[in-house]
């Protein structure tokens, strides 16, 4: 995957982000280095209030779990439809923005690195929003039996991640070939990180999970992002009735 040990790298990641947390939404709202032009930061904006308009129709109701919730993008929507919402994420940083975007008493922010991370509760619900693309290919089955182990079980899942499209990052980013798993990354202030990056072709992820007992539709938006919505099948998650995977990580 790369030269640097796996724990460094998940590490330089970590504090990547910590170190965003104040221009992060940069990248949401096509600003800064993040500014492709009108037309490009239409189709991007156009996008995102797809996926928006399919999680408000998968109606994530319930108790609600969001994994690495950064900045309360998506977290503002969970509100509008959940009884209690859980976020998660390892930067302080990104937590305080959430809490003061969001303002909502429903929202329980938990500071903690998911890798080691264990759930003090079964939820109705779990989403993430741009994060599977950043966990390790060595750890994409242990993060599937993580979210199987927090779902009750009818619970299900809803996530939305990159395409690649190198209109996609900021402008002085150079994004890898596709098949590429770490990216660098770097900030307004120039400091530079490396991070764990894997892009997923809709098919091909929807495969992997299904070799995984997972039964999710994935969807490609017009230009820069997929997102899918699903759950386990029933006869993996009676196997052993606690509802996580037997499958090992590939």
């Amino acid at each position: 995957m790369t030269m640097k040990p796996l724990d460094n790298l998940l590490k330089d990641q970590v504090a990547y982000y910590r170190a965003r947390a104040a221009e992060y939404d940069e990248w949401v709202e096509r600003t800064g280095r993040y500014d492709h032009g009108p037309e490009l930061n239409r189709r991007w904006h156009d996008d995102l209030a797809e996926v928006g308009r399919a999680l408000d129709e998968f109606a994530p109701t319930g108790r609600v779990l969001e994994i690495a919730a950064g900045t309360g993008q998506w977290t503002r929507r969970l509100v509008r439809h959940a009884d209690q919402v859980t976020v998660l994420d390892a930067s302080p940083e990104m937590l305080a923005i959430n809490r003061a975007k969001v303002g909502d008493p429903k929202v329980r922010h938990v500071l903690a690195d998911v890798f080691p991370w264990q759930p003090d509760a079964l939820y109705d619900v779990v989403l993430f929003g741009f994060w599977l693309s950043h966990v390790p290919p060595e750890r994409f089955g242990t993060f599937w039996q993580l979210v199987a182990a927090c779902l009750t079980p009818e619970g299900r899942v809803f996530f939305v991640d990159s395409l690649y499209d190198e209109r996609s990052t900021a402008l002085d980013h150079r994004l890898e070939v596709p098949d590429k798993t770490t990216a660098r990354r770097r900030l307004n202030d120039g400091r530079e990180f490396e991070i764990v990056k894997v892009f997923y072709a809709p098919d091909e992820l929807a495969a992997r999970l299904s070799k995984l007992g997972w039964d999710v539709a994935i969807q490609r938006a017009a230009t820069y992002v997929l997102y899918g919505s699903g759950q386990l099948r029933k006869e993996v998650r009676s196997q052993n009735g606690d509802g996580r995977l037997l499958t090992p990580d590939f």
